[in-house]
């Protein structure tokens, strides 16, 4: 059987053709609210179901229930707050029960939204909850310090899929690698939630669970990210190339995930695992430092997280790894709990070594990543210097 979506249906807040074209006509006279580049991945992945149970953006009572205990007000796990931020003066200008529409930068209608709620709430707060931190050099507490200060809540429906020129052949929302799990007979699916190119100790993670699960979804964000993590048109090149020479066809596929990322570790390490869960997989693979960023989390702390939630809630299984590395003597990956030599024989790279290399002009070692990723990552270093 197959898994089911988080609160048990698969939000669709898209509209048919014709509704679409009325919603459009209607959206032109409508206030206008213009929506950044993180709202809309937020917006596109409600609109999809990839959020379900969201239908649109938190109430004020969903919103402090996950800031407070990590569960929507109805209990369900949920770790990271979806809103939407106007200015106080654009909320007065709001009428409660009113349409507005949310539009892109350049104007574009993205989406229908009927304003139920109009809610204030304390930005350190949010920080502290959901990063552990209110230091301002992190990437997701600087993000949050930056948003508007009233929070609009209400649902949202969609007049036509988010347009996107990317990565199209990749893009799968739910309800369709549902289905491709299905044609392919794949009653477990583990999926690899990622922001960086794969490298050894990744491919090493992935064929460990590819071992006892029936198919791998690598899913990695395309959404906003730090502006020093690898693009993601590299990146999808390295996946294709790695997938290509090195993973049987039959047993993977390559989605892109809409979502930016939000730095939070250990509880976005919930909210990754709860996503894949709606897009159709039983397993998720938690490594080292998920969704970490610098400092501010321990090395297993996005797994220790789980502790913290009723499996039968969560449903999805957590696949938790150690920290692989390569070992000289045993001439292959390995983790502490595979390997009996010393760390003298053992082999780290850390993302920003490898950048350190990339910058200088230097080929990644094999020890590191394949040598087709090698290639194609210092390629784009120099392309880009």
């Amino acid at each position: 059987m197959p898994i089911a979506p988080h609160g048990g249906e698969l939000i669709s807040r898209l509209a048919s053709p014709e509704e679409g074209e009325a919603l459009l006509a209607r959206a032109a006279s409508l206030p206008r609210v213009t929506i950044d580049g993180r709202t809309t991945s937020d917006l596109e992945m409600i609109g999809t179901g990839a959020l379900s149970p969201l239908t649109g953006f938190m109430s004020a009572a969903d919103y402090r229930a996950v800031i407070a205990d990590m569960h929507l007000a109805n209990g369900l796990p949920w770790t990271i707050p979806i809103t939407l931020g106007v200015e106080p003066e654009a909320a007065d200008a709001l009428s409660l029960g009113a349409e507005i529409a949310l539009a892109n930068a350049g104007g574009d209608v993205l989406a229908v939204m009927t304003v139920e709620e109009k809610y204030t709430y304390d930005k350190p707060e949010r920080c502290r909850a959901v990063f552990k931190t209110d230091d301002e050099a992190h990437p997701g507490v600087a993000a949050t310090l930056n948003m508007c200060d009233v929070l609009l809540g209400g649902p949202v429906t969609l007049p036509r899929p988010i347009p996107h020129r990317r990565f199209l052949e990749h893009r799968l929302p739910p309800a369709e690698t549902r289905a491709l799990f299905a044609e392919k007979g794949w009653n477990t699916v583990v999926g690899f939630q990622t922001r960086n190119p794969i490298h050894r100790a990744h491919e090493y993670l992935q064929k460990c669970a590819m071992e006892i699960v029936d198919g791998l979804m690598i899913h990695p964000i395309v959404g906003e990210t730090k502006s020093d993590d690898i693009s993601a048109e590299v990146r999808m090149q390295c996946y294709t190339a790695l997938m290509e020479g090195y993973y049987p066809a039959d047993r993977v596929c390559l989605v892109v995930n809409p979502a930016a990322m939000r730095y939070a570790g250990p509880r976005e390490a919930i909210f990754h695992a709860l996503i894949r869960k709606n897009y159709g997989c039983t397993h998720f693979i938690v490594g080292r430092d998920h969704a970490g960023v610098g400092n501010y989390y321990g090395t297993y702390d996005a797994q220790y997280i789980f502790k913290e939630f009723d499996p039968a809630k969560l449903e999805i299984t957590p696949l938790f790894f150690e920290h692989a590395f390569w070992c000289t003597k045993c001439g292959n990956m390995a983790s502490t709990k595979t390997c009996p030599h010393g760390k003298d024989d053992h082999v780290f790279f850390s993302g920003t070594k490898v950048r350190e290399m990339l910058r200088e002009g230097e080929l990644p070692p094999p020890e590191f990543t394949r040598p087709e990723i090698a290639n194609l990552l210092l390629e784009a270093a120099k392309g880009a210097a």
